[in-house]
């Protein structure tokens, strides 16, 4: 990879499996270090969950891809229209297909926040 940000080697059954270690719940991928994120479902998702994302800034993610769990969901308003004022793009597909993507673009060493609700 062109960065260190870690791969996703696998996901589902509850969890991810990034780098090689196993991670129960939903994941959020920033500054290429992953972390638990208390997200559940989409229908639980507000612009606070992504406080440590705005407080990276652009400078550091240039958007964030959305793992909306095993269906695509519209993100709630909240979240799109918080994420645009402060100058963030977003992304957002199931999450089987935001892990591809994930690894795709970090491996181009694109700078992104990956926020992916576990399935």
């Amino acid at each position: 990879m062109a960065r260190d940000a870690p791969t996703i080697d696998a996901y589902g059954d509850g969890g991810f499996r990034l780098a090689g270690v196993r991670h129960e719940g939903s994941v959020l991928i920033l500054a290429d270090e992953a972390r638990s994120w208390d997200v559940a479902a989409m229908a639980d998702l507000k612009l606070s969950d992504f406080r440590a994302v705005l407080d990276a800034g652009v400078a550091d993610v240039e958007f964030v891809l959305l793992g909306t769990g095993a269906r695509n969901a519209l993100p709630p308003r909240e979240v799109r229209d918080g994420l645009r004022a402060a100058g963030l793009g977003l992304e957002f597909m199931d999450t089987a297909a935001a892990a591809k993507l994930y690894n795709l673009l970090t491996s181009e060493g694109r700078r992104l926040a990956a926020a992916l609700i576990a399935i």
